[in-house]
């Protein structure tokens, strides 16, 4: 119960601030998917953009990539994600939530996690969700933010989802840690 609280914390102050989003970090996310595909390989897969928040994402990817899927748990984002959705053919949207994620075992040749896990209550329950639903060998990024993980910590959770690492990025300008895992 206390997992689901902290959820609807979240959800709820993304709500109030849906409107400010993109204004308040898209540079900064931009920098974080910059950084990410310079390290995976997205032409012709399917992708997950989980905790998608507006859909800034989905610009850098749709002209790439058979299908991007943004699904987000905040319903006031998830409308404006709708509305970057609409702007290609490929791109869509859902309301779900990543702990429970409505899709069958490894769907995705990618998954994305920009800026999600600070919000989780067990962030490796998180990202082994991410794990179930990538592909073997598929790509999961995942961002760690700086202020509230320490960098071990960090390590420490993703080394509990036994996906090995493939690269981990600590980049001065970034606020988060950015970490391509390889589903197995």
């Amino acid at each position: 119960m206390a997992g689901w609280k902290s959820k609807r914390r979240v959800m709820q102050q993304y709500d109030l601030t849906a409107d400010m989003y993109e204004e308040r970090y898209r540079e900064e996310q931009q920098a974080k998917y910059k950084a990410s595909l310079e390290n995976v390989d997205v032409a012709g897969s399917i992708v997950l953009d989980v905790g998608c928040g507006t859909g800034l994402f989905f610009s850098q990817v749709a002209d790439q990539v058979r299908m991007v899927l943004g699904v987000d748990f905040s319903r006031k984002l998830l409308l404006k994600a709708k509305n970057q959705a609409k702007k290609f053919s490929n791109a869509f949207v859902l309301r779900a939530d990543v702990d429970y994620l409505p899709f069958s075992e490894g769907f995705f040749d990618a998954v994305f996690a920009f800026t999600v896990l600070q919000n989780m209550p067990e962030p490796s329950e998180t990202l082994n969700e991410l794990k179930r639903v990538a592909k073997p060998g598929g790509s999961v990024v995942v961002t760690g933010l700086k202020k509230a993980f320490p960098m071990e910590a960090f390590m420490n959770v993703l080394e509990r989802t036994s996906m090995r690492v493939a690269s981990f990025l600590d980049i001065e300008d970034l606020k988060c840690y950015v970490a391509v895992l390889t589903a197995q």
